[in-house]
């Protein structure tokens, strides 16, 4: 299937250490199980770095030669556009999840990174929720995994909003991602007990913008010293 192309910017490449981790993370998802194709990261709160991790992985996984979908499902308040630089017109989560758009490859774009395609969020709509829920994502999904050996959702922090519980229902497992000496216990138990519920296996936690400074970093946690802000939810896109 021929998709449209678009150019991504990344204008923060990460360190020895960050580069290193995210090949940790990706060694350890490959041999988390061949079934766990669908993978959903979510975290407590914003600025956790999320969304860099999620495409960071993705990266990763393309270019160790798996065809891999980066699905940006945070359709409030979404970072990819800006954050990348994308110059191009698209379409995206939020017009086809809507009715505005009515095929799947209307919004699936192949990027210049190696075997990586992206579905962006769209315009901000006023229900993502109730959107998100519905079996049209979850066939979306369904439709994705005859395609793309690996599916990677990024959804909005689960501390702030639910949308992550809902779209879990159609993952095969998740990731928190964790910042380092900012999350608290609390918050996290509190994640993990409303992926609980969903019925979605935690695959693991990716501790964030960790010191490496006089440690052995060759451990299966996510040591990273760079770091995107996110933005606040509930405040001004």
């Amino acid at each position: 299937m021929a998709y449209k192309n678009i150019t991504l910017t990344d204008s923060k490449p990460g360190d020895y250490f960050y580069k290193e981790a995210l090949k940790t993370l990706r060694t350890n998802l490959q041999f988390s199980g061949k079934n766990n194709k669908v993978i959903l990261l979510t975290s407590a709160y914003s600025n956790e770095g999320k969304s860099d991790i999620s495409f960071n992985l993705a990266v990763e996984l393309g270019n160790a030669g798996k065809k891999v979908l980066l699905i940006d499902a945070d359709i409030r308040k979404s970072v990819y556009k800006t954050r990348y630089d994308i110059k191009e017109e698209t379409l995206g989560l939020s017009q086809y999840l809507s009715g505005q758009v009515e095929q799947i490859d209307q919004v699936v774009y192949k990027t210049n990174y190696e075997n990586l395609y992206m579905i962006l969020a769209g315009p901000y709509a006023p229900n993502p929720t109730e959107m998100l829920g519905d079996e049209q994502f979850g066939q979306l999904l369904k439709a994705a995994r005859q395609v793309f050996e690996y599916v990677i959702v990024d959804t909005p922090p689960l501390g702030s909003v639910v949308d992550a519980a809902v779209i879990a229902q159609y993952c095969d497992g998740a990731l928190m991602v964790i910042r380092s000496d900012a999350t608290s216990h609390r918050a996290c138990q509190r994640v993990k007990a409303q992926l609980d519920r969903s019925g979605c296996k935690i695959l693991g936690a990716v501790l964030n913008r960790d010191s490496v400074k006089g440690r052995n970093v060759y451990r299966n946690k996510y040591y990273s010293r760079s770091y995107y802000r996110y933005g606040r939810y509930g405040g001004d896109k």
